[in-house]
């Protein structure tokens, strides 16, 4: 059965019967890029999306940065550090950074696996088309880069006034931005539905 595509440039309409295996479709009046797929298997995208927790947990579970000055030492994990946004009246900003760093990343990781495990099996997984939607349209708003950049920003300008200790969970954020950037990378929307395609074969 074949469907359509429509040009997010142009609007222009265009007739697909397959999705290819290893392919970078663009509109053939602007050039825009249509859909993009790769030749990644599920078990790679599997075996990012469980890297891709354990990492999340480690930069949850250890300190993130220590600072050390006149004696005093203090260190933070990520959800402190959103605590102490919270806490010093910066509510929002609290809210954004637990958001954005912790609750969507859990949420991309889990979906993955929710919905690629069943595939992987010859299965599906209920409501896998609503769930993979829901996390096309919240992938834009993980940040996690931004994060660390804004994070080695902060460090860079303590470092100045106290002693500054990165953490383990430093590391392993750093680490979490590269998997998920890689697990977005192999997952594209047009693969994902030539994997469930696949499976109905």
């Amino acid at each position: 059965m074949s469907s359509v595509i429509v040009c997010h440039a142009c609007d222009l309409v265009h007739r697909r019967d397959a999705i290819a295996d290893k392919a970078r479709v663009l509109c053939v009046r602007c050039r825009a890029e249509l859909y993009r797929t790769n030749s990644a298997s599920i078990d790679t995208a599997i075996a990012l999306a469980a890297t891709a927790a354990i990492l999340l947990l480690l930069s949850n579970a250890y300190p993130l940065v220590a600072l050390q000055l006149n004696g005093s030492f203090r260190a933070t994990t990520l959800v402190g550090a959103a605590l102490g946004l919270y806490v010093q009246g910066y509510a929002p900003v609290a809210a954004l950074v637990l958001v954005t760093t912790v609750l969507i990343p859990l949420f991309q990781i889990t979906a993955l696996l929710y919905v690629l495990l069943p595939l992987r099996r010859n299965g599906r997984a209920r409501g896998q088309n609503e769930v993979f939607r829901a996390l096309t349209r919240l992938r834009p708003w993980a940040m996690s880069e931004v994060f660390m950049l804004g994070a080695l920003v902060a460090l860079v300008k303590l470092s100045a006034l106290a002693q500054v200790i990165p953490g383990i969970a430093l590391f392993a954020y750093g680490a979490l931005m590269l998997t998920l950037a890689a697990l977005t990378s192999i997952t594209p929307t047009e693969q994902f539905w030539r994997w469930v395609e696949g499976n109905r074969a």
